[in-house]
């Protein structure tokens, strides 16, 4: 396993995100914790998850209490893990998303969650998502006040502008360790945000990063291979999975990207976790780039 930085903390350069574990059609909790046992086994010290990240209305939590428990239960050293997590959104049952990024229910977030993860200060804590409802320096100040407490030790945003990184990192400077965004071979929407992450020495978490392979491919590296797009011949070559491809991609990117694939079955981040280890030619680079109008190339960032 390669490593990368967030906040001066080593972590894996794949991590896990946890939210399928949790969410509509999610395995048993038999399996769920199989899969964050075998993403630990293959070296994954980064996982992601939220307090949004459940089903039914009541149950806001589940993903950070699955993953609580899975450490919990775990036979090796888990002191090394990072579990990132979120705050600002909500589940009422029903499918839909909420937003509510008030400063004091931000901070009522956090404190649950710590509770739940059974940590006395949160590793990263991120802003799920801008509320239109609520200033933005407001929300981020509630991230500024959770630091000071030492509720949390370090601050990310997610689904975020280059304006609102930028009004971050002049509330909370050396606070501010990560930006997630959308981010994969098919939406390329969040290029600006990853250059100025990588400018300011932010961690940039993909999510969603797989988006653009087929379904087949993304159900593990048992299913049937497309010859589709230039990231299934590029895994045919090389008698590797396309989500492996696409996750190596991300890597080469920049340094400051580290990709959290979502998984359901132990097999699937198994697989993803391998893209640590592999580097992709400046030839197959190019050729990854050609599903991109040439106007559209996006330059690599810190190479």
């Amino acid at each position: 396993m390669q490593y990368r930085t967030i906040a001066h903390t080593a972590v894996s350069a794949i991590g896990l995100g946890a939210m399928p574990l949790s969410i509509e059609h999610r395995p048993d909790e038999t399996q769920a914790i199989a899969t964050i046992h075998a993403a630990l086994d293959a070296g994954v010290t980064l996982i992601d998850t939220a307090d949004s990240y459940h089903w039914h209305a009541d149950e806001a939590g589940h993903n950070e209490l699955l993953i609580a428990r899975a450490l919990a239960g775990y036979g090796g050293d888990t002191s090394g893990v990072l579990v990132a997590t979120k705050g600002g959104r909500g589940r009422p049952g029903d499918g839909s998303w909420t937003v509510t990024a008030t400063p004091a229910h931000l901070k009522r977030a956090a404190e649950a969650s710590a509770k739940r993860l059974g940590v006395d200060a949160i590793g990263l804590y991120q802003l799920h998502k801008p509320d239109p409802a609520v200033p933005w320096a407001e929300s981020v100040g509630a991230l500024r006040d959770l630091l000071d407490a030492g509720t949390i030790r370090a601050a990310g945003i997610s689904n975020v502008t280059t304006a609102q990184i930028r009004q971050a990192h002049q509330i909370l400077g050396d606070g501010l360790a990560s930006v997630q965004n959308q981010y994969s071979p098919a939406v390329r929407d969040s290029e600006p945000e990853l250059r100025l992450s990588a400018q300011l020495g932010l961690a940039f978490l993909p999510w969603s990063p797989l988006g653009g392979l087929s379904r087949s491919s993304l159900d593990g590296p048992s299913g049937p291979t497309s010859l589709g797009t230039a990231f299934h011949r590029v895994a045919a070559e090389r008698g590797i999975s396309p989500q492996q491809v696409a996750l190596a991609w991300l890597l080469a990117r920049s340094p400051a990207v580290i990709p959290v694939p979502g998984a359901s079955r132990p097999a699937s981040i198994t697989d993803s976790a391998r893209a640590a280890d592999v580097t992709l030619s400046e030839e197959e680079l190019a050729r990854l780039e050609d599903v991109l109008p040439s106007d559209q190339r996006p330059p690599r960032v810190g190479q």
